[in-house]
């Protein structure tokens, strides 16, 4: 039983180690020389025209939140779908009230005006 938690705990060190030691050794050997060109502000190669600093609107980010929310949820869905026959009548409530509640945060979203494209 120790050795699992030696193993475990060895895993852990070295995983927290070589991406730590490895962005510490790209900080030391990368070359530091900024110059104005190399911290001018671009857009794909060209240079700005006007303000850089404009405000996005957040609604498009939360469309494709919720958005992305239902896609996985959806693929969440596939496996049991396919093992329909399968299963019990258990594992049919379990994934009726999954949908129940995808359903209930749709409406919720569409109730707060999240998809609506403006």
């Amino acid at each position: 039983m120790l050795d699992d938690w030696l193993y475990l705990g060895i895993f852990t060190v070295i995983s927290l180690f070589l991406p730590a030691a490895a962005i510490t050794i790209a900080a030391l050997l990368s070359p530091k020389k900024p110059d104005p060109l190399k911290t001018s502000i671009y857009e794909c190669g060209m240079e700005t025209v006007g303000e850089t600093w404009i405000q996005f609107k957040p609604q498009y980010y939360v469309y494709a939140l919720v958005y992305l929310v239902f896609d996985v949820e959806t693929i969440f869905l596939y496996p049991w779908a396919v093992a329909y026959n399968q299963v019990g009548l258990f594992a049919v409530v379990e994934a009726l009230l999954f949908i129940a509640i995808l359903l209930g945060g749709l409406l919720y979203a569409w109730r707060k005006g999240a998809l609506e494209w403006a």
